[in-house]
């Protein structure tokens, strides 16, 4: 046998007994974001709309202005307003005050406190299933911004960047 014909069958042998090449797998990516319970509905807030996550602190009523607007609250040396965000989009809140939270929201001075049934901690969903399509009641519609579906629920994202800019939003006096 030749040497080159040799060295053919030493690499033909290798080839044959040699393990699988590691394949390769893509990356998913990942959406995350705070969900939260809303009238019976769940929702997901852009993990970057949400600053922070508090008790129902107490507040201080402030005359003049819509039932929705609960009043203000010292929090942290920064007076925030607290609106029931329930009230405002004019839906019946199915929770408990044990249950309920305040979503922080907006950044520096222009901080809001919206208080919601129940939060559900930090959600994450494969970025390439988001739908730009998601069935909502009319009340929400104008700040959901698609979703996700994942074990039979619908999780629309509800944008709180729509919702401060929103005309409601901004009529808090009566």
């Amino acid at each position: 046998m030749s040497p080159f014909a040799l060295l053919v069958e030493i690499a033909q042998k290798s080839r044959d007994n040699a393990s699988e090449l590691p394949q390769k797998t893509e990356a998913v990516t990942y959406w995350r974001g705070i969900g939260f319970m809303l009238a019976g509905q769940r929702f997901v807030a852009p993990m970057g709309e949400v600053g922070e996550i508090l008790q129902t602190p107490r507040v201080t009523k402030v005359p003049g202005v819509r039932n929705w607007m609960l009043g203000v609250s010292n929090i942290r040396g920064r007076l925030v307003p607290i609106l029931d965000l329930a009230g405002l989009l004019d839906v019946p809140s199915k929770a408990n005050w044990k249950t309920r939270r305040v979503l922080v929201i907006g950044e520096g001075q222009q901080q809001h406190g919206l208080l919601v049934d129940a939060v559900l901690g930090m959600q994450q969903f494969p970025s390439h299933l988001v739908s730009n399509q998601m069935n909502v009641e009319a009340n929400y519609a104008p700040y959901v911004r698609g979703g996700f579906e994942r074990d039979g629920s619908n999780w629309p994202i509800f944008s709180f960047t729509d919702l401060v800019q929103a005309d409601e939003f901004l009529q808090v006096a009566v």
